[in-house]
């Protein structure tokens, strides 16, 4: 499903525009963003938690090339889907 599609299911059982629901859906993903940004977990019971991990820094290859290159610890956002929706499934 794409976020037009998801948007226009949101409308429909909603019940409301599709600019409604097209500006609900930004809102709750920009409300995702910057609590990940704080580095602070969302938690919808449920259906799921968006959280922050860590990776660490390590070694890799350049596939072209063959050469050893280092790759930087970083964060990244991780979803770990809720005891509903795997039992959805």
């Amino acid at each position: 499903m794409t976020k037009i599609e998801l948007i226009g299911k949101m409308a429909a059982d909603s019940k409301i525009s599709k600019a409604a629901a097209g500006k609900a859906l930004e809102a709750f993903l920009d409300g995702v963003k910057k609590a990940l940004k704080k580095d602070e977990k969302v938690t919808l019971v449920g259906f799921g938690t968006f959280s922050v991990s860590k990776r660490k820094a390590r070694k890799g290859r350049n596939p072209r090339t063959g050469k050893e290159i280092k790759i930087p610890a970083r964060k990244v956002p991780k979803f770990t889907a809720g005891k509903a929706l795997k039992d959805a499934m």
